[in-house]
């Protein structure tokens, strides 16, 4: 390298000093006879302790979180025979009680014995250990969610081969419960201001029964009119297949196999419950046995009960049906 080349490699003081202040980079050297650390005005904030005339390594130690204190004094006892760069991330508390992540980072002396002083700098890490501990949750709740998917999935091909008597129906009615779960995950997602973890619960209803609602005639015919509330994925899921049931049933026997037969949607809530009124008009006249006994049917009663913390009732009167949900907002919510 040229003489030339090299002196465009030197920096003066001042503009070294700008460079740190820029980086967020905080610079500190311990004495370790005197057992004192110097730090700079950034390290001082960082830490959110006050200015004093002698600083030591215990003074520091009061403020890292007690999970970490005892590995960092066994790092920083051993930087002194620590031969190339170390670097050690943990906690510290301000006086605000917020935690906050610190990174040092030094060179080691490489067991020289006559060395005082060791320099090195501290970060601020905590947005990137706050990235990290984001990232491992999210991808322990998409494996926990996956999971669960996988295991519905099994029960319901289960549940279903039992209830069908051709292969044709079993694929028909298997992929209909499997894309009404599609289509509640949709919707599975942070809600604003607090609202819950998941769906809000008209979407639910007005998502998954969208679909019988702008068939040809049906379009217009089906009215919802529920609290607004958040629901938890558990809860989602398992209202998805309560609705999918409810509708194929009503496509198939009630209001939505005929042209002027109407579903009227309602709830209301109160007492820690939510009511929901699921109304048929204008349906045929059929035997309500036909309808009830089934492998939907039970799971609806099943999921109601167990899952969403309620109970539903059927009144049959002709041309329709008057069904009752009664759920708990706290299951609701999970």
């Amino acid at each position: 390298m040229s003489d030339m080349d090299s002196a465009h490699l030197e920096w003066t003081a001042e503009e070294l000093r700008r460079a740190v202040r820029s980086a967020g980079v905080a610079l500190w050297t311990w004495t370790f006879d005197k057992d004192t650390f110097l730090m700079d005005a950034m390290a001082y904030q960082m830490w959110d302790v006050p200015r004093t005339d002698v600083l030591t390594f215990e003074d520091l130690s009061a403020k890292i979180h007690p999970a970490d204190r005892d590995r960092v004094r066994t790092a920083f006892a051993a930087m002194r025979a620590t031969d190339g760069p170390f670097e050690i991330d943990f906690r510290i508390l301000t006086e605000a009680e917020h935690v906050r992540w610190v990174s040092a980072r030094g060179q080691g002396n490489g067991g020289d014995t006559e060395a005082t002083k060791m320099t090195g700098i501290f970060l601020d890490v905590t947005g990137r250990k706050q990235a990290e501990e984001g990232h491992e949750l999210l991808a322990g709740e998409m494996s926990h969610r996956v999971k669960n998917l996988l295991a519905l999935a099994s029960g319901l091909t289960a549940m279903t081969s039992r209830s069908t008597e051709t292969k044709e129906e079993m694929a028909r009615q298997l992929t209909e419960r499997l894309t009404a779960l599609g289509r509640a995950h949709d919707l599975v997602r942070p809600l604003p201001n607090g609202e819950g973890r998941a769906a809000l619960l008209g979407d639910i209803f007005s998502v998954l029964l969208a679909p019988y609602d702008d068939a040809g005639a049906f379009a217009g015919r089906i009215r919802v009119a529920v609290p607004r509330m958040g629901l938890g994925e558990k809860s989602a899921t398992g209202l998805a297949l309560v609705i999918h049931e409810l509708a194929t049933n009503s496509l198939k026997y009630g209001a939505l196999s005929t042209d002027a037969g109407l579903l009227d949607v309602s709830g209301t809530a109160g007492d820690g419950v939510i009511d929901i009124v699921w109304a048929e008009h204008g349906g045929p006249v059929d035997d309500p046995g036909q309808r009830s006994d089934g492998f939907g049917s039970k799971l609806v009663q099943r999921t109601i009960a167990g899952q969403l913390g309620g109970n539903i009732a059927y009144d049959w009167t002709d041309g329709g049906v008057v069904i009752k949900i009664r759920m708990s907002e706290e299951a609701l919510a999970s």
